[in-house]
């Protein structure tokens, strides 16, 4: 099976569509997507709408923090930026909509493999993997030998030696990674509608699960559009800023 992952879609629709193009030309066969499925951009009625279809179908997804925030009263744990942008985004959605993201999980298991949209030792609690510790941690709280974790913007790959020596590596886009049985892995793919390295084209992850072959890819996409369609919603200029320069 080859499984595309992807994760912080962010009601970015262009990205979501160029993503979901690129991994039909890859042959994927499964699709996970791992939360964040809307807030900061201005088409979450068709991301969820899309995101849904795939479950139907057969898809994964998970509860991420700007999703499970349009169920919320109390949203002051956000900086204004997001809290306004999950106010209008609770506006766009359908009561089904709402629906299905109150049903999504935390985290889930497939085998030797965990998908989760924060971490792994506390999955609804929104802690980010974002250095070597806190994926040491992740890895140390399951027992599947690869964890796929969004919420952090940049792409990284972590490795644990069955010693617990834990390492960080930066993955080359569209090179092969075999995953070694005899090593723990903590794949982050990086955000298909928000990147936040400097590059703003789309980010993804494919992994084979015949072969335990990872591969990670950029995808250029039409982000002038969806920056102006934020702009346009009267959602903050800087979210349209962010699109273009990928920081």
């Amino acid at each position: 099976m080859l499984l595309a992952i992807l994760t912080d879609l962010h009601a970015n629709r262009e990205a979501v569509e160029a993503c979901i193009a690129h991994a039909k030309q890859q042959k994927a066969s499964q699709y996970a997507f791992l939360g964040d499925l809307i807030g900061y951009g201005a088409d979450p009625e068709w991301v969820m709408s899309t995101v849904m279809t795939y479950v139907q179908r057969g898809a994964y997804a998970l509860m991420g923090n700007h999703d499970i925030a349009i169920l919320q009263d109390d949203r002051q744990g956000m900086n204004p930026v997001a809290r306004q942008v999950v106010e209008w985004t609770r506006s766009q959605l359908s009561d089904a909509q709402i629906a299905f993201i109150r049903n999504l999980p935390y985290r889930i298991d497939l085998q030797d493999l965990l998908l989760v949209h924060a971490n792994a030792w506390a999955p609804d609690e929104w802690e980010y993997v974002d250095g070597v510790m806190e994926a040491m941690r992740s890895m140390h709280a399951t027992k599947a030998q690869v964890t796929f974790c969004g919420h952090v913007h940049m792409p990284t790959l972590y490795h644990m030696t069955m010693t617990g020596k834990t390492g960080e590596f930066l993955p080359t886009p569209e090179h092969s990674i075999p995953l070694s049985k005899q090593r723990r892995w903590l794949v982050i793919p990086g955000s298909v509608g928000q990147p936040r390295d400097g590059n703003p084209a789309a980010c993804y992850a494919t992994f084979d699960t015949n072969t335990q072959e990872l591969t990670y890819f950029r995808v250029p996409y039409d982000n002038e559009t969806a920056a102006k369609k934020i702009i346009a919603a009267g959602l903050p200029v800087s979210l349209a800023q962010r699109l273009m320069t990928g920081d």
